[in-house]
């Protein structure tokens, strides 16, 4: 009897380590589960094995791989698999339907009777619980405590295991998520202007810096007949792909709708009843558009709550600041065309369109950036070119939020008389 219990361990310590071989080969989550289940089907001898993972997120245990069985879920509070999660000890039941922790919910959908079940939780490297290994119906008898050195032992084997190709599994996804970002951030670049516009007496330039891969803000320029030259700035609630993915809509409807009409009303207000009906709830664009007429040195414009529009008489260094004159697109479902509002540059005046990113970054202390702070750097660059002013803003802001993380995406439109 000795010499065939000896045996038996040797037999079984081959398996563990052509199991442990076969773990550390395996480079998918599924074949693996597949390989801890077959180990444990014939290590234990018994009918059927249950793999569950556990979700931290929704406190559940699910089933990848079960012998003849479909997916099952359910919360880690519950039942003798939910027991083993939650106190890291195996459970072992001889007579299932007499354990009132038993579920029999599950023999009822499946066709299938327990009469026994051993359980063992697996754990990580770490020692967090990443799910359960349950064994039922023993073909001989009850299981015995040989049977829980074996399944503890599997389980060790398969949490490590496990745990390695949860990881890798979310190393690969946040790389291909990350090489989806990257070119979704590169074909929004690419849908930027990518030169400033040339305009006889004017000086004008624009900047865009998204707060992450992707980004809810852009600008626009589109050269008009008879010397004019329209100009959008648009910022989409919140930042990255979704947001992306709405302002490069905007921008598209803008243009189309630029084509056909130079009323700067109907321009807006029709935009605004196509984006409407793209939209999710709480969602909007805020929208500037408008029209340099270089001859009569004026910028017409319809603001979709966006604002202050900021402009600095280069004589004096007086500013103003001009609000929106409708509401942002996509907050109502249809907005009456409004006249455009004009604004008249002297020798010398600026005028700035920014995304409120600018104004909302703050300090450390919380103190935000704030409008004055974006004027009193118009002021002190009122004499150089428009693409130094924008960088002294980005420089002013960058050194202002002394490190503080970009919040939001930045984006700027700056116009000079000459």
């Amino acid at each position: 009897m000795a010499v065939d219990d000896a045996e038996r361990q040797i037999s079984d310590l081959r398996t563990l380590l052509e199991v442990s071989r076969q773990l550390g080969a395996v480079t998918e989550l599924m074949p693996l589960l597949k390989h801890i289940e077959q180990a444990a089907l014939t290590i234990l001898d018994c009918e059927r094995v249950t793999v569950f993972l556990y979700d931290p997120n929704d406190d559940e245990l699910y089933s990848k791989v079960a012998t003849g069985a479909a997916d099952i879920r359910f919360s880690a509070k519950l039942g003798i698999a939910g027991e083993a999660a939650r106190t890291r000890e195996r459970v072992v039941v001889n007579d299932a339907y007499a354990d009132p922790r038993f579920n029999r919910e599950v023999d009822r959908k499946t066709g299938f009777h327990t009469r026994n079940l051993l359980t063992v939780p697996m754990t990580g490297h770490d020692g967090r619980i990443v799910g359960v290994l349950q064994i039922l119906n023993k073909k001989s008898g009850d299981f015995t405590p040989a049977d829980e050195e074996r399944a503890i032992t599997l389980a060790l084997l398969a949490g490590v295991a496990v745990h390695r190709q949860i990881l890798i599994d979310e190393y690969t996804e946040k790389q291909r998520l990350q090489r989806d970002l990257y070119i979704a951030r590169e074909i929004q670049q690419a849908s930027l202007p990518r030169r400033d516009p040339k305009v006889d007496g004017f000086d004008i330039a624009g900047w865009n810096c998204p707060a992450d891969e992707t980004g809810g803000d852009c600008f626009d320029f589109m050269r008009l007949s008879g010397d004019r030259l329209a100009m959008m700035v648009a910022d989409a609630t919140g930042h990255g792909i979704g947001p992306a993915l709405i302002v490069s809509e905007c921008r598209a409807f803008v243009r189309a709708m630029a084509s056909v009409t130079d009323d700067l009303g109907l321009i807006m207000s029709r935009v605004n009843k196509l984006i409407s009906e793209d939209l999710p709830g709480g969602r909007f664009v805020t929208t500037f558009f408008g029209v340099l007429d270089a001859v009569a040195g004026q910028i017409h414009y319809c603001s979709a709550g966006h604002g202050p529009m900021l402009l600095v008489r280069g004589a004096t260094g007086d500013a103003w600041e001009f609000e929106a004159n409708m509401v942002p697109l996509g907050v109502l479902d249809d907005v009456e065309p409004k006249p455009a509002s004009a604004v008249t540059l002297g020798p010398g005046d600026i005028f700035v369109i920014t995304t409120d990113g600018f104004f909302e970054w703050p300090d450390p202390a919380g103190e935000r950036f704030g409008v004055q702070r974006v004027v009193d750097v118009i002021r002190q660059q009122k004499n150089g070119r428009m693409v130094d002013l924008i960088a002294a803003i980005r420089q002013a802001v960058t050194a202002f939020a002394a490190g503080v993380r970009q919040p939001d995406d930045l984006t700027i439109v700056a116009v000079k008389r000459l």
